[in-house]
C-alpha cells in the first residue's frame, strides 16, 4: 500500500494560522472533511465543568444564517452529515459528504464555528440532551469507574474533571456563558482542517480558503499548558457504590506518556502484548479466558497532549474483584520482570504492522491518521516510517516501558457496582 506522504499530502497554512491538510483518493464520489480548533474542556472554569463541550453541542443549533431546522433540512436534502464535539485540547468537526456537496458543507461548518446564536430554546434544548446523558452515565458502571478513576488519579489536574461536565454545573451555565466561551476559545489560530476524497489539492484548499481565510479573532485565547502528572504515592482505592447493579466494573492504572513521548511507540507495543492482541493480550487470557473471572478484560494507551492514563479493565462479578485485579496486577509485574518472548513480540509486530493498511480503508480513517501527525508533530512521513519504528523495538524496549511506566504498588484503582458480600 502506498502510504499518504509528504509528496501526496498538500499541508498549506492561511495567513489568519489555519492548516490545510488535502489528500487526494479518487476511490469513490465522496469527500470527508475534519479537523479540529483549540477550544477543549481543559480550558473549563472551575465550576463550570463542561461549559466547552455545552458550548460545541450547541453550535449547530443555530447560526447568523440558518436556524436549526434549516442546517439539518440542508445536510439531510444531499445525504451529508456534520458533527462538531468537544474533547479534552480541541473542539473536532467531521463531516461526509458527495463532492458536488462539498461547499454546502463548508458553509454550515464555517457558519457553525464562526456565527453560532445560541437560541436560548435551542439551550434549553442541548441541556436536557447533556442531563440525559449524566443520568445514564450515573446508573453505568462503567462510565462511573471511569469517572471515578480520573478523579482519583489526576486530583489537581485538568484529566480528573470531567469533560462533560455534572449534573450542578450544567444546570448553571448559561448563554452569556457560551457565547463568552466561544468569543475567547473559537478562532482560527492552530486550527487544523483535513480534506480527503475525490476532489484535487488545489481545489480542496481554494474552497476552505474562501470558506475561513477571512476568519480573524484577535482575542482568541490559547489553550492552557497541562503539565505532567505524578503516579500516586501508593495504591489508592476508590469504590462507587451501586447496589442495583448486578456487575462491578473495575479500572486501574496510571499516568501514561504524552503522544509526542520519544518512546511511546514502546509503551504502545508494550501495551498491545498486555492487554491488546488476540483475546486482549495477556491481561485477557489469564482473567478471562483460564480463569474466567471476567466478561471482559483489556488495556488501553492512548497517547494525547498530555498524560492520558495507561489503564486496564475489566467487567466482573462483585466477589471476583479482588481475585481479578490482583491477576491484572499480577501481569504487570510479569511484564517488568520477565523479558517477554520473541514469538509475542514478533506476533504484536504483525498485528500492530498488518492493521495499519485496515485503518486507513477509508477516508475518514486517513483523515484522522492525517491530523494526528500533525497535531503530534509526528511528520507527514509518519505512516513511511511507521513499520521500521515497530520493528525495531526489542525486547528490552518492551520491558523497559513497563518497568518506566507500570507499577504494582503506585496505581489508581477504582470500582463501580454493588459491594461485595462476603
Amino acid at each position: 500500500m502506498n502510504y499518504p506522504s509528504p509528496d501526496t499530502i498538500h499541508r498549506h497554512i492561511l495567513p489568519n494560522g489555519i492548516i490545510i491538510l488535502a489528500y487526494e483518493n479518487f476511490a469513490s464520489e465522496s469527500v470527508v472533511i475534519e479537523g479540529l480548533v483549540r477550544a477543549g474542556t481543559i480550558a473549563d472554569p472551575i465550576g463550570q465543568e463542561g461549559l466547552a463541550s455545552f458550548t460545541a453541542a450547541a453550535l449547530m443549533h443555530g447560526t447568523a444564517k440558518r436556524d436549526f431546522d434549516a442546517i439539518y433540512e440542508d445536510l439531510e436534502s444531499v445525504g451529508a452529515d456534520l458533527s462538531i464535539n468537544g474533547s479534552k485540547h480541541s473542539t473536532d468537526f467531521g463531516a461526509g459528504c458527495l463532492v458536488e456537496d462539498t461547499d454546502l458543507v463548508l458553509d454550515l461548518l464555517a457558519e457553525a464555528l464562526r456565527h453560532p446564536t445560541f437560541p436560548p430554546a435551542q439551550i434549553e434544548q442541548v441541556r436536557g440532551q447533556i442531563m440525559t446523558g449524566l443520568t445514564i452515565r450515573a446508573n453505568d458502571t462503567q462510565q462511573m469507574a471511569t469517572l471515578a478513576f480520573n478523579q482519583l488519579l489526576y486530583p489537581n489536574h485538568p484529566y480528573g474533571r470531567s469533560s462533560r461536565g455534572y449534573t450542578e454545573t450544567i444546570q448553571t451555565i448559561t448563554q452569556a456563558d457560551l457565547v463568552k466561551f466561544h468569543q475567547s476559545y473559537y478562532g482560527p489560530q492552530d486550527m487544523i482542517i483535513c480534506v480527503v476524497g475525490a476532489i484535487a489539492a488545489e481545489t480542496a484548499v481554494a474552497k476552505i480558503t474562501q470558506a475561513f481565510a477571512d476568519w480573524e479573532n484577535v482575542a482568541q485565547v490559547k489553550m492552557p499548558a497541562v503539565g505532567g502528572q505524578e503516579r500516586p504515592l501508593f495504591t489508592q482505592h476508590t469504590h462507587i457504590h451501586m447496589p442495583d447493579k448486578a456487575q462491578a466494573d473495575l479500572i486501574l492504572g496510571l499516568p501514561g506518556p504524552a503522544r509526542s513521548a520519544p518512546d511511546y511507540l514502546h509503551a504502545s507495543l508494550m501495551n498491545t502484548i498486555l492487554g491488546v492482541f488476540g483475546m486482549m493480550g495477556r491481561i485477557g487470557q489469564n482473567v478471562r479466558e483460564e480463569q474466567g473471572l471476567a466478561y471482559y478484560a483489556y488495556s488501553t494507551l492512548h497517547g494525547d497532549l498530555g498524560p492520558s492514563p495507561w489503564t486496564a479493565s475489566a467487567g466482573v462479578a462483585p466477589e471476583d474483584v479482588e481475585q481479578a485485579t490482583a491477576s491484572i496486577l499480577a501481569e504487570i509485574e510479569r511484564i517488568q520482570t520477565h523479558p517477554v518472548t520473541t514469538e509475542e513480540l514478533a506476533d504484536s509486530k504483525a498485528y500492530r504492522t498488518g492493521s495499519l493498511p485496515v485503518s486507513l480503508e477509508t477516508n475518514s480513517g486517513l483523515a484522522s491518521v492525517i491530523i494526528d501527525m500533525e497535531l503530534y508533530n509526528l511528520g507527514l512521513d509518519y505512516l513511511q516510517r511507521f513499520p521500521s519504528l515497530i520493528n525495531a523495538i526489542t525486547v528490552e524496549d518492551v520491558q523497559t516501558a513497563a518497568q518506566k511506566y507500570l507499577s504494582t504498588d503506585q496505581i489508581a484503582i477504582a470500582v463501580a457496582g454493588p459491594d461485595i458480600t462476603r
